[in-house]
């Protein structure tokens, strides 16, 4: 046992040793930095033109990333919060579509007339039977955004 404990003091030891030296070896090559050459008092600076003289540039635009435009489709007021009002207003839309007698209840029966009217329309050769090109027309179109920004 003190075998043991023998060994893990003098493993702590060379460890902390080279922790020690690590650090001053860090503090060494910061001293080595040289400071900055000080500014000297008495230069004047030159004066510049007045019709000349121009402000800074201004910032370059960002294009903003595509999570920052979904983000902005639903900020309805452009506060930086997303409530659950502005997330639902692009869902109420479409569920008013559906709902055919408008008492804001949708039932399955409207649910299945749209629905059917979908598959019908996708079905262009009427076999009752979806082909990939026609079923790729039932893919919901995006909306395209108004935004000319």
């Amino acid at each position: 046992m003190r075998v043991l404990f023998g060994g893990l003091a003098a493993i702590a030891l060379v460890v902390g040793g080279f922790f020690v030296i690590r650090a001053q070896q860090q503090d060494d090559d910061l001293a080595a930095i040289a400071p900055p050459p000080p500014e000297p008092e008495d230069a004047e600076l030159p004066i510049a033109d007045p019709g000349t003289m121009r402000g800074p540039a201004p910032p370059e635009a960002t294009e903003l990333t595509r999570e920052e435009r979904r983000f902005a489709r639903y900020d309805r007021n452009r506060d930086g919060i997303i409530t659950r009002e502005e997330l639902l207003a692009s869902r109420t839309k479409a569920f008013k579509a559906l709902d055919k007698d408008g008492n804001n209840l949708l039932t399955f029966e409207e649910w299945a007339a749209a629905t059917s009217e979908r598959f019908a329309a996708a079905d262009a050769d009427g076999n009752g039977r979806l082909s990939a090109p026609e079923f790729a027309t039932t893919k919901p179109k995006r909306p395209v955004s108004r935004c000319k920004c």
